[in-house]
């Protein structure tokens, strides 16, 4: 039988499908990002507790109002963002969905999207899921980023590009100036940046900087995170989306027809995590990778 032409042009995830395999070998999985320690006590009472006391049904489509106030809180704390959490905040369920619900709402068949590489697998897939071509740019792990390269990289047809720090799989982290070049970039074109900062708590050189910070990119930036990586609870399947209104509208109207939502219950326990957990968590996360 038929199959859509789009899906030919990829492979299932290499990831997952190493993570299979580790499973069936019983063998060290060094494949998926995920941890060998468990999660905060503090997360998993608030998820049974919310299960006990009957958190069970349908939250609000794009995020519990609790999640995602306590985000709009994390944002301003740590970032000095100012994010409305009525129109400006979409709770999805991972990151993973978050970058495919973000693309499908900002990018139409026969646009480019600029990634870096190597990358996170998915995002050359959601973009041609999307119609669109990814264009690729080197980012190596230990060398400053080509800006030249980048910029001749750009075109008409430039709707966005994948920034994601720190990176993954490198974990370089980029710098101010190399956000700024991005930014400038981003604006000149016209173009959206959307980042991927799930491991925004795990780094250990230079300084995390939500390109959405910069001057004349909160307006174009679309910035995805999630409780994964921060609270080590890769299958609770809770991610999150800051951006404009006019895109978290349209970004919403996608994610609703997708998945609908994430678990409620689920949600209220990672808005516990943020409403309670203090700076000596965070600093400690990275601390306990090494």
């Amino acid at each position: 039988m038929h199959t859509a032409r789009r899906t030919h042009s990829f492979t299932e995830s290499v990831i997952r499908g190493m993570t299979r395999l580790a499973s069936e070998h019983g063998a060290i999985n060094l494949a998926q990002g995920f941890p060998n320690f468990p999660a905060p006590d503090l997360l998993k009472e608030a998820a049974a507790r919310a299960i006990r006391d009957d958190v069970n049904q349908y939250a609000i489509t794009w995020g519990a109002k609790r999640l995602r106030d306590a985000l709009a809180r994390k944002y301003a704390d740590w970032y000095q963002m100012t994010v409305n959490p009525e129109t400006e905040i979409t709770v999805t369920c991972g990151a993973t969905e978050a970058m495919a619900s973000a693309l499908l709402a900002i990018v139409d068949p026969g646009d480019e999207v600029i990634v870096f590489e190597p990358f996170y697998e998915n995002y050359g897939p959601d973009t041609i899921l999307c119609g669109a071509k990814p264009v690729y740019v080197p980012l190596a792990a230990a060398q400053e980023l080509d800006l030249d390269r980048l910029a001749a990289a750009f075109s008409a047809r430039t709707r966005a590009i994948i920034v994601c720090t720190p990176n993954n799989p490198t974990g370089r982290v980029l710098s101010r100036g190399e956000l700024e070049a991005i930014a400038e970039l981003c604006r000149r074109h016209d173009a959206y940046a959307v980042t991927d900062e799930i491991y925004e708590h795990i780094y250990y050189e230079g300084e995390h900087i939500p390109i959405a910070t910069l001057d004349g990119m909160p307006e174009r930036t679309v910035t995805i995170s999630g409780a994964s990586k921060t609270f080590s609870v890769t299958g609770w399947r809770i991610g999150t989306i800051v951006a404009p209104p006019d895109a978290t509208d349209a970004i919403r109207k996608v994610h609703d027809f997708l998945t609908v939502g994430a678990p409620a219950p689920l949600q209220e326990a990672v808005a516990v995590g943020l409403e309670t957990l203090g700076d000596d968590y965070y600093e400690r996360l990275a601390h306990e990778y090494r």
